[in-house]
């Protein structure tokens, strides 16, 4: 039971509301809608504002300021600015943050029939009627489309213009020509062209999307800066989107070539011939895409599946033999020492070792610019092209490294020639030295030092005592021509498209994107593995062979690794020609020691993202 001293203050409150009632006591009940419409009848029909979407409220639900109708009647209460906020608070916080309501257009301004309004029951035609009351020009062009033929016929999967631009919520474009305007070119696009289901069922092509984002222009716009690229409309258009058979149409043959003139002036009928949206996977459509990209991949696979199971042999073999040496040492059974074991000699020279640095310095920019773009949907890549400042930073430095190939590729062929034709201190005619020992082309020792090696591997055999260059060096070697041929090639193609295009149809380019793409992955996953492994990684060499920085090997070295080159010059008498007169200098090997490891630590750092994003699916 309640006590006494806590019902009285029960019972004071409720005496003080009935002796202080509300100040009017129409405040306490809504007007009816009959007794406003006896004034307002004529503007507002009964039956119409009871069917519409607002008819179940009464007129004060949004008139909330007339609380007195005689009042208002007399004028002494005025109808205040209707708030929609006090029901539509999402659409209206939608509407503050958007281009309409930066230009004053308010809720009335497109809902003007606000007590006949019926609801749109998701009928997007609705929305273009309304939009063409202020956008003539732009619903006129949509009209046309095939977007908007699609949906007049009744269609909902075709797009209206609140799928591209939103309902309330309509954003500035921004200026032209900056991030905000041209990725909202493609994004608008891309949210239905990447619903295959949706596609499937219109007879739309399904890899628009796909194919556009593993394109140049689809992989800036993924790393964050679309704006340096072509988006979606800058081709079709935002709102006039035809077939190619309509004339009308901006990818029409009659009109593709002013087009694609937009970015590339001096574009040519033959450089339209490019396709914007190929798939490599497509053997009938693209049969020249899709054998290039099974000779890619069997190009990759082949490669990567003979040398690498050369490194997993060589790396155990060389495994044992160290134990077998460390073995021999403690028991004390190893060869005599050679004599003058520590003397150093030299293998390179001043001139190949700028080249080494060069080759380094260009392999490794060229790597850090282009696996972003190779990758462009890893996080990972958007990350590392940012600290570059961006795709045109990194296509820059892209471009000055590839000249810094070209460069050391030219030198290379000039000592090529100077070997064969001009030396005078190499024995022989040019096809002697050629297959001769002091040659990079390879000759049938080649074969049975590859024979002598797999023997040792499987524990067959000696190791074979090689000459001045292995097999595997003369790869390396010969690699750079096929390399500056593939990648070199394809490269110049695509840094001057608008020259190839004006003798060579534009299909070249999706060739030599794929050719440049995958070969650049060959060469960069075959450097850090079986490069980085037969030079440095090596058991007797772990963790750096620091030859291609002085130039310089210990006798003990040169015994032990080329053997016949060694006694072919001691049998010439030449030896001490290539004796070294100093040794390098401590800073220069701490500095370049330095350097060197920097190298090496990049690249590993590299090759894990590259297997990351392999992994991961993303590859582009």
């Amino acid at each position: 039971m309640l006590r006494v001293s806590a019902i009285i203050p029960l019972v004071l409150i409720l005496a003080l509301i009935v002796a202080c009632p509300p100040a009017s006591a129409e405040q306490a009940h809504p007007i009816n809608p009959s007794t406003c419409l006896q004034c307002h009848g004529e503007k507002i029909s009964p039956a119409t504002f009871a069917s519409s979407v607002h008819g179940k409220n009464s007129c004060t639900s949004c008139h909330i300021s007339v609380v007195d109708v005689d009042k208002h009647a007399s004028g002494a209460i005025p109808p205040q600015k209707v708030q929609c906020v006090r029901c539509h608070k999402k659409e209206t916080a939608e509407h503050y943050a958007s281009v309409h309501m930066l230009n004053s257009i308010n809720c009335s301004d497109c809902h003007s029939d606000i007590h006949a309004v019926t609801s749109w029951k998701k009928d997007t035609r609705k929305v273009i009627e309304k939009c063409q009351q202020c956008h003539d020009q732009e619903a006129s062009d949509f009209l046309q489309s095939s977007h908007g033929k699609s949906l007049m016929a009744g269609n909902q999967d075709s797009p209206s213009c609140n799928d591209c631009h939103g309902l309330h919520e309509i954003k500035p474009r921004g200026e032209e020509n900056t991030a905000q305007n041209t990725q909202f070119h493609s994004m608008a696009c891309m949210k239905c062209h990447s619903d295959e289901k949706m596609m499937k069922r219109n007879g739309v092509f399904t890899l628009a999307v796909e194919t556009y984002e593993e394109s140049y222009h689809g992989k800036n716009y993924r790393l964050g800066y679309p704006e340096l690229v072509a988006g979606c409309a800058d081709c079709h258009t935002a709102h006039l989107v035809l077939p190619t058979s309509d004339p009308r149409s901006s990818i029409s043959s009659e009109n593709l070539v002013k087009t694609c003139q937009k970015c590339h002036a001096k574009a040519t009928t033959l450089f339209t011939k490019f396709h914007s949206h190929g798939d490599p996977s497509n053997r009938e459509k693209f049969p020249i895409l899709y054998w290039t990209l099974i000779s890619m991949s069997a190009l990759l696979a082949g490669t990567f599946a003979v040398f690498w199971v050369h490194t997993i042999l060589w790396m155990f073999r060389g495994f044992v033999e160290n134990r077998q040496k460390q073995a021999a040492l403690e028991n004390r059974h190893s060869e005599v020492a050679v004599a003058d074991g520590h003397k150093q000699y030299r293998r390179f020279s001043r001139l190949h070792i700028f080249l080494h640095l060069l080759v380094i310095t260009s392999f490794l920019g060229l790597a850090l610019t282009g696996l972003p773009l190779k990758f462009s949907s890893q996080d990972w890549a958007r990350v590392m092209m940012d600290m570059m400042g961006g795709t045109a930073n990194a296509g820059l430095l892209h471009r000055i490294c590839a000249v810094i190939t070209f460069v050391y590729f030219s030198i290379a062929i000039v000592m090529s020639l100077r070997f064969l034709f001009i030396r005078k201190d190499i024995p022989g005619n040019w096809f002697q030295r050629l297959f001769g020992p002091d040659s990079l082309f390879p000759n049938m020792r080649d074969i049975r030092d590859i024979t002598g090696m797999v023997r040792w591997f499987l524990f067959k055999g000696p190791k074979p005592t090689f000459e001045r260059w292995t097999y595997w060096e003369k790869f390396d070697f010969l690699a750079v021509f096929w390399g500056m041929f593939a990648i070199g090639g394809s490269g110049l193609m695509l840094w001057f498209p608008e020259f190839f295009g004006s003798f060579l149809p534009g299909w070249v380019f999706n060739v030599a994107t794929i050719v440049h793409s995958d070969e650049a992955l060959l060469a960069t996953g075959f450097i850090f593995t079986v490069h980085f492994f037969n030079t440095h990684g090596r058991p007797e060499k772990f963790p750096m062979d620091f030859v291609i920085f002085n130039g310089q090997i210990s006798k003990h070295e040169f015994m032990e690794e080329r053997r016949d080159q060694w006694q072919r010059y001691e049998e010439a008498g030449m030896t001490e020609k290539f004796a070294a007169k100093k040794s390098s200098g401590i800073i220069y090997d701490f500095l370049i020691k330095g350097f060197g490891f920097i190298a090496l630590f990049i690249g590993i750092i590299l090759l894990f993202l590259i297997i990351y994003a392999i992994l991961t699916g993303g590859m582009g």
